[in-house]
């Protein structure tokens, strides 16, 4: 009578009965160890193939920056140069300072910091609230009415300012920092942050809502510790878009302020001339490398999240 237990074979063993390798020659599966060298230089050439095409492709983006941070430290003569210099020859910090005594510019940054983070925590608030909504409520006319909050976005900044403009002239904020926060959170720009978080909601698994209502929670506990504590990476995403628009908005600020002490950095760029209605290159510049400096600084800490967020938004419709 045959067993029918299989022989077990060691890794290295040949099984009984079978020829044994001659000595030298590479075991059956496996791969030479030249080869395998081989292989992994070509994968090695090949990544350094692509970092260096990839620096190259690089250079039409830095390069503006550099040369802005560079040329803030040059006087005006050696930026006007025909043949302009990399590095500035006498490096000097002269123009940081002027941009401080020529106008309030402190008091400016704090204005822009204060109220894009206004706008930034007041959008993902009501973003959040309405993507949820959107994805997980029903009501008669949902669609219809999403539909309707995403034409905002085919509507230009630049049509509805006059109306908005008589709005808030007529409740007397004219040369406040009231329609800078209120507008962009409850207005258009507020519906790409509300599509990016209704798509991230969309794709949630319901079974964690419901096992939120088996332990007693309601429609708010199911959002506000379930729903949101999970989207952050859709927050992130909302969060540094929101922040950039709100960092850099100029048609606004030059519409509905006026004094100096008032204006925010994109605006407050524009007044760097000198007596003749020039502009102070080196002065600007300076003032713009300041400028740059949070959003870098708010993108390199958040770019992950941002990723993130924006491929998870179209997992489902």
């Amino acid at each position: 009578m045959k067993s029918d237990v299989m022989p077990v074979t060691t890794p290295g063993r040949a099984r009984p009965g079978t020829p044994a390798a001659p000595p030298g020659a590479t075991p059956a599966g496996t791969t030479p160890a030249p080869r395998r060298l081989g292989v992994r230089a070509r994968r090695a050439w090949t990544r350094w193939l692509l970092v260096l095409v990839l620096a190259v492709l690089s250079v039409p983006f830095v390069f503006p920056t550099w040369w802005m941070a560079t040329s803030s430290l040059k006087p005006m003569s050696e930026i006007l140069r025909r043949v302009p210099t990399v590095w500035p020859q006498d490096p000097s910090l002269e123009a940081y300072g002027r941009v401080f005594t020529l106008q309030p510019f402190a008091q400016q940054y704090w204005n822009s910091l204060y109220i894009a983070v206004l706008v930034t925590l007041g959008t993902m608030l009501v973003a959040a609230m309405a993507g949820y909504a959107f994805a997980r409520i029903r009501f008669p006319g949902a669609n219809a009415l999403f539909v309707l909050v995403l034409v905002g976005l085919l509507v230009p900044s630049e049509v509805t300012i006059v109306p908005l403009f008589r709005i808030v002239n007529s409740l007397g904020l004219i040369d406040t920092h009231w329609p800078l926060i209120v507008i962009p959170v409850l207005g258009a720009p507020a519906v790409l942050a509300v599509f990016i978080m209704r798509q991230f909601f969309l794709g949630l698994p319901v079974e964690l809502e419901e096992a939120g209502r088996i332990d007693g929670l309601g429609r708010w506990g199911v959002f506000w510790r379930i729903a949101v504590p999970l989207s952050r990476s859709a927050l992130g995403a909302v969060a540094i878009f929101t922040f950039l628009k709100s960092w850099n908005l100029y048609l606004e600020p030059i519409v509905y302020l006026s004094s100096k002490e008032n204006f925010t950095l994109p605006q407050a760029l524009t007044q760097y001339v000198d007596a003749y209605g020039g502009p102070m290159w080196n002065v600007q510049l300076a003032a713009t490398t300041l400028t740059v400096l949070p959003v870098l600084a708010v993108f390199l800490v958040a770019q992950k999240q941002f990723v993130q967020g924006l491929a998870h938004s179209g997992l489902k419709g």
